[in-house]
């Protein structure tokens, strides 16, 4: 049964919970939002996720260091005075929206406009949530209370709202709806952060009275904090990528992630039982070398000496088992990382500066994944280096053990994992079935370009996802291929256009296999968002060059190029800009049909692809195929590799049903009436978790 005094104590948390509680579940459900918010101006790439992510994590760092400042250097009344300050500037700027200043424009890399977007849409509220776990946190701890728990509370909210916005958020509310809840969650949470500093003023004590308890933490132990902090943050970004870039473009997945990373900053401050120093760290160098050594191109069909080191690599290589593997691993260096922060936690006193440094560590990570390895790596390089990262870390926390012996022998072990781990990094380009004959990255992603030469086939490649395919062989090279041959659904349609001048548009370039169909007088226009995409298509494949048709490419997101343009009156307007990452939802609503009719010519052809192993599409476009009273056929073709056709699922809408009578389409059994599920989507509203097969 509790004391009187500490049940006094736990009444006194209450308050100070609740608010912490409420400003990280507002905090983590904010970021999926604007994330979504974002996307029709800059696309749906990991580049615009992880960029958020830097962007959140920056503001997370300045919100502590206001927070460390302001406890360390002004008394409590100050402190409640220009909390309330920023706080009534953050409710100014309610309800999120977009602002015009900072719309993209051409094909430049929109990484400068993308972070002022976000500062000026949601900078004072995210700044202001983010300085009040601290704050308040300091405000308790000045009470000679123990706030660590806290901490964890925090994360677990954090937690829930990442998971709760797919599930009961976005399938329900449209985004104005959304950006309305969260503002009236935000005007509550700025309520209970006066009634926390109203209760906590009369016990609040100048720092002079403040016991003495606890050793000041040492510079070395600072950066300590910094780096067990950052590497965490770079793994679990790089890993974000990797699953949802190179292994599965699943929604939802990067959710995944993130949360085993916030679950173990709750396990580990919230208590000691939890993290288990000597089963971790024996399990972390194993899982470190079997990460690294899958991300080989050749890892899963290797020859072993042992079948069940055949049949493990199988299984590992699989999406299944790399998103097993990897999200285990990323759970395990985290436990290590938090955990061993946890140990070293400082004296309450001591607490803004220790969150003040973890924040900064945080924000190095997503600096070093976000903005240097695009610059400076033509891979995903990040990732083998994150996990060397990681065997250091764990080398450094045994060699520096505060309280126990220093474990040399243990350290030195684990940093000779970690060099094996780094040397390893540099040599998981090799591939004998492929050469790589291009690599380049930039914000959207790495583009690579890989030949075969036994098959005598040439791909250009965005993560798993093919972007065009070509023969070397001269005598085939005219040929189109991959999702765009004679008997796909793009092909059938070009070829039932009518005789003469065609005017044509594609959203998506690839390597330029449309351009194959062109004919004498034909008018091509590409739109695509990645400047890297068309240097590679016009020096590593010969569509463009041979074509017959006049070609151009537009450099830009495709919607709003087509928005900026007068009505183009296309003959056929292909919908093919699906990246390895994430499907581009601004592309597929209501309102982004509308445009593509305006500019397709009276008796015009859209030609939307939607081959997806995850997601079922057509219920979306039958929803626009129904509000705009047009026809459609979806043609769904098989893999003919001698062909170097791949299969695909193409939707074909026009207004003319005769279109349909033309000779490509009669006695194909590859052409079928769309079924008539729908699902809309609009601009405001979105519903993946539907969408999912």
């Amino acid at each position: 049964m509790d004391t009187p005094r500490e049940a006094s104590a736990g009444n006194s948390l209450l308050l100070p919970a609740v608010t912490i509680f409420l400003s990280a579940f507002l905090l983590f459900q904010v970021q999926p939002m604007v994330g979504k918010l974002v996307v029709p101006w800059f696309g749906g790439s990991a580049g615009v996720w992880t960029t958020c992510l830097l962007f959140f994590q920056a503001l997370l760092l300045l919100g502590y260091l206001y927070a460390h400042l302001v406890v360390r250097h002004l008394s409590h009344a100050r402190q409640v005075r220009l909390h309330g300050a920023l706080l009534v500037a953050a409710l100014l700027t309610l309800p999120l929206r977009l602002h015009p200043w900072f719309r993209p424009s051409g094909g430049t890399e929109p990484l400068g406009r993308l972070l002022g977007l976000l500062l000026v849409t949601i900078g004072l509220p995210y700044l202001a949530l983010s300085t009040t776990g601290p704050l308040v946190q300091a405000w308790v701890a000045r009470r000679g209370q123990v706030p660590y728990r806290l901490f964890a509370l925090s994360n677990l909210a954090s937690m829930l709202a990442l998971f709760s916005y797919p599930v009961f958020v976005e399938p329900f509310l449209p985004m104005r709806s959304q950006s309305w809840l969260w503002s009236a969650g935000f005007v509550a949470f700025a309520a209970l952060v006066f009634f926390v500093a109203l209760k906590s003023a009369p016990e609040a004590r100048d720092d002079s009275t403040v016991s003495e308890v606890g050793e000041a933490p040492g510079f070395a132990m600072k950066l300590l904090w910094i780096a067990f902090a950052a590497v965490p943050s770079v793994l679990l970004m790089a890993v974000t990528t990797h699953l949802s870039t190179n292994v599965a473009p699943i929604p939802f997945l990067w959710v995944l992630p993130l949360g085993l990373y916030l679950l173990s900053f709750i396990l580990c401050f919230d208590s000691t039982r939890w993290y288990r120093r000597g089963f971790f760290l024996t399990l972390l160098p194993f899982l470190l070398v079997v990460m690294s050594l899958s991300l080989r191109p050749n890892f899963r069909y290797a020859e072993y000496p042992v079948s069940a080191l055949s049949t493990a690599a199988q299984w590992l290589g699989s999406v299944r088992g790399q998103v097993a593997l990897f999200s285990l691993g990323l759970f395990v260096a985290c436990m290590v990382a938090h955990g061993e922060l946890s140990r070293r936690r400082p004296h309450p006193r001591f607490l803004t500066g220790f969150y003040l440094r973890l924040s900064l560590g945080g924000a190095l990570g997503g600096l070093f994944v976000a903005w240097l390895a695009p610059r400076i790596f033509t891979t995903y390089l990040e990732l083998p280096l994150g996990l060397a990262a990681a065997g250091a870390m764990a080398a450094l926390a045994l060699a520096w053990d505060p309280g126990q012996t220093r474990r040399w022998r243990s350290a030195l072990g684990m940093g000779s994992v970690a060099l094996f781990l780094g040397i390893h990094s540099f040599g998981l380009d090799r591939d004998a079935d492929r050469i790589v004959v291009a690599r380049s990255r930039n914000f959207y992603g790495t583009l690579a370009v890989y030949d075969n030469p036994e098959r005598g086939w040439r791909v250009l490649a965005h993560g798993t996802i093919t972007h065009g395919g070509q023969f070397l062989d001269p005598a085939k090279a005219d040929r189109p291929s991959t999702y765009y041959s004679e008997d796909s659904g793009v092909g059938l349609a070009l070829t039932s256009l009518q005789e003469g001048p065609r005017k044509l548009g594609v959203v998506g370039l690839g390597a330029g296999s449309l351009a194959a169909y062109g004919r004498p007088g034909d008018q091509l226009r590409f739109y695509e968002i990645n400047a890297l995409v068309e240097p590679f298509a016009r020096r590593h494949f010969t569509y463009l060059d041979h074509g017959k048709a006049t070609t151009e490419v537009v450099l830009g997101d495709a919607r709003l190029s087509l928005e900026a343009e007068t009505p183009q009156g296309y003959d056929l307007l292909a919908i093919d800009a699906f990246s390895s990452d994430s499907i581009p939802v601004h592309l597929l609503t209501r309102e982004a049909f509308g445009l593509y009719f305006r500019h397709l010519n009276p008796d015009g052809v859209l030609a939307v692809h939607v081959s997806n192993r995850y997601l079922a599409l057509q219920p979306v476009v039958r929803a626009a195929v129904n509000t705009f009273h047009k026809q459609a056929r979806v043609v769904d073709t098989d893999s003919d590799q001698e062909e170097g056709a791949y299969g695909s699922t193409w939707v074909l809408i026009s207004r003319d049903e005769a279109f349909f009578s033309r000779p490509a389409f009669q006695n194909n059994e590859d052409v079928k009436h769309l079924p008539g599920a729908v699902l809309p989507w609009r601009d405001d509203f979105s519903n993946l978790f539907r969408a999912l097969k």
